[in-house]
């Protein structure tokens, strides 16, 4: 990595929810291009990725990616989601069940306000299709397919526009067993073939163990460790239990 700092994350946010007040206050560096926020449920992992992505804004903080900064409260930046670059799957995918996997990826590189015909013809979308192996599915639509076409669909719609970075919500919770395991070790070989950075979140230690070059543990809204990864599975027993995810 040369000593850049691919995440540097320094925020605080108030969430007013119905069970009471949750204070999210993260801070940490990394050069990791495979980092993992790791985790109970409830601990702010998912909000967390979204403050980095756009999707939530801070109270106050600074968000820097790779030496640019996309959000600083008190010198007034915060570059849009379209604007920060960033590729973030859902935990289910998000996948629009009207078009086709073609459609779905194409729309991915926003060429218009209208959804892409289903002949779309485009060199990018050719090439993550083919990449993914989805030229039997491509024009089937999302309710047709099983599981790991699913999330090679979504990562395909992520990566067709050439984002800075992938953030990844839980992607392997909604898999069985065996195709977790094939997945974590397609996404693994993915990202060393493009050597985009990835953020991950998961309560599963076997995502850490098979991805992870460096985790972020988060409690209750708060860092209480940064570690390699390889440090935390050794010194730690089951996975996290699950609880309400905020």
């Amino acid at each position: 990595m040369g000593g850049v700092v691919v995440w540097d994350i320094d925020v605080a946010k108030r969430f007013e929810q119905a069970k009471g007040r949750f204070d999210l206050m993260v801070r940490f560096q990394s050069q990791s291009l495979r980092l993992v926020l790791f985790g109970p449920s409830g601990a702010g992992k998912s909000q967390t990725l979204k403050i980095i992505a756009a999707l939530t804004r801070p109270d106050r903080g600074r968000v820097s990616l790779a030496g640019e900064v996309v959000f600083d409260d008190r010198i007034g930046i915060n570059l849009a989601a379209q604007d920060r670059r960033l590729a973030y799957v859902f935990q289910d995918y998000a996948l629009f069940p009207h078009l086709t996997v073609r459609q779905n990826i194409a729309f991915g590189l926003r060429l218009g306000w209208r959804n892409p015909p289903r002949d779309i013809a485009n060199e990018a979308v050719d090439r993550w299709i083919k990449a993914f192996g989805l030229e039997p599915v491509e024009r089937r639509y999302p309710e047709q397919l099983a599981g790991g076409q699913r999330q090679r669909t979504a990562l395909a719609r992520a990566l067709v526009a050439q984002p800075r970075a992938l953030l990844l919500d839980e992607p392997f919770a909604a898999l069985d067993r065996n195709l977790r395991q094939r997945l974590r070790n397609e996404l693994s070989d993915l990202q060393q073939r493009l050597g985009i950075p990835v953020l991950l979140i998961t309560h599963d230690e076997e995502d850490v163990s098979h991805f992870a070059e460096e985790v972020v543990h988060l409690e209750d809204g708060r860092v209480v460790d940064l570690t390699a990864a390889c440090t935390m599975v050794a010194t730690r027993g089951s996975s996290v239990p699950d609880k309400h995810e905020y």
